[in-house]
């Protein structure tokens, strides 16, 4: 029996690795490294390694979806993801005395 032809989803530079880890753990894809030509950033088809998750074609569409929704939810809250830990105030300093 031939193996099932697996697919990639380019994951972005800059996406959060709390995103990449919940994607891994939602679907059955592999995080996998990938040389590609990039252009933009001043890059004129420099060739980088970028990571792409790996899996199956209808899982890679599902997490295609999957991604989006969580980058648009992450560029809507201004950047920040819900697993950042809050900023303790800072401790209250007495006076020199």
């Amino acid at each position: 029996m031939p193996e099932e032809e697996l697919f990639d989803v380019i994951i972005p530079p800059g996406v959060p690795k709390t995103i990449i880890i919940d994607t891994m753990s939602k679907f059955d894809v592999q995080v996998v490294e990938r040389k590609m030509p990039l252009y933009f950033a001043n890059m004129d088809g420099t060739e980088r390694e970028i990571l792409a998750f790996r899996g199956k074609r209808e899982v890679a569409v599902e997490v295609e979806k999957y991604l989006k929704e969580e980058l648009a939810k992450f560029i809507e809250a201004g950047g920040s993801t819900e697993r950042r830990l809050p900023r303790k105030p800072p401790e209250p300093t007495e006076p020199p005395a």
